[in-house]
């Protein structure tokens, strides 16, 4: 059986970070993402998804990923049920979040300059789980090129309706 998913998107709000009687970090929190298409009105819809994540991870995320954060991250889909203090049963559908990783820095996200993410700069720069890595700083590379890979063709004419994002 496969059950993976991969998600981007913003933090609707801080996560709340909690622990299990047995010291156990769990933080939840919301992620908005948005659809690939927008509806009948012109609007790019967004779906609310619940997620969970636990552990190193949890305090990771509830100390450095704020509302309005963009982030990625790896999981898989859990269900669960449960009976409220009314005596109805309630059925909770989650992604249990495994890792996660910031996707742009503070500053950018802020509006404060800078243009491009660096994940050396950041303490999640591709690890799993959100750990931290005690990399130097290293100069953001130049992926710009002095020559067109397609000869001298126009440039590609795109409308926003044709991005999947």
């Amino acid at each position: 059986m496969i059950n993976n998913v991969v998600l981007v998107g913003r933090m609707t709000r801080d996560a709340e970070l909690r622990y299990t009687p047995n010291q156990v970090a769990v933080a939840t929190f919301t992620l908005a993402v948005n659809r690939i298409r927008k509806n009948q009105n012109g609007e790019r819809e967004a779906d609310f998804i619940n997620c969970v994540i636990w552990n190193q991870p949890a305090e990771h995320l509830a100390n450095w990923a704020k509302k309005g954060a963009l982030i990625g991250i790896t999981g898989r889909i859990q269900t669960r049920n449960y009976e409220n203090q009314q005596g109805q049963r309630v059925y909770v559908t989650e992604v249990v979040a495994e890792n996660f990783q910031m996707l742009e820095s503070r500053a950018t996200r802020e509006g404060n300059g800078g243009g491009s993410y660096n994940p050396s700069s950041s303490p999640f720069g591709g690890t799993t789980g959100g750990g931290f890595q005690s990399q130097p700083a290293q100069s953001t590379p130049n992926f710009g090129r002095d020559e067109s890979p397609f000869g001298n063709a126009n440039p590609m004419d795109i409308s926003d309706d044709d991005l999947p994002f």
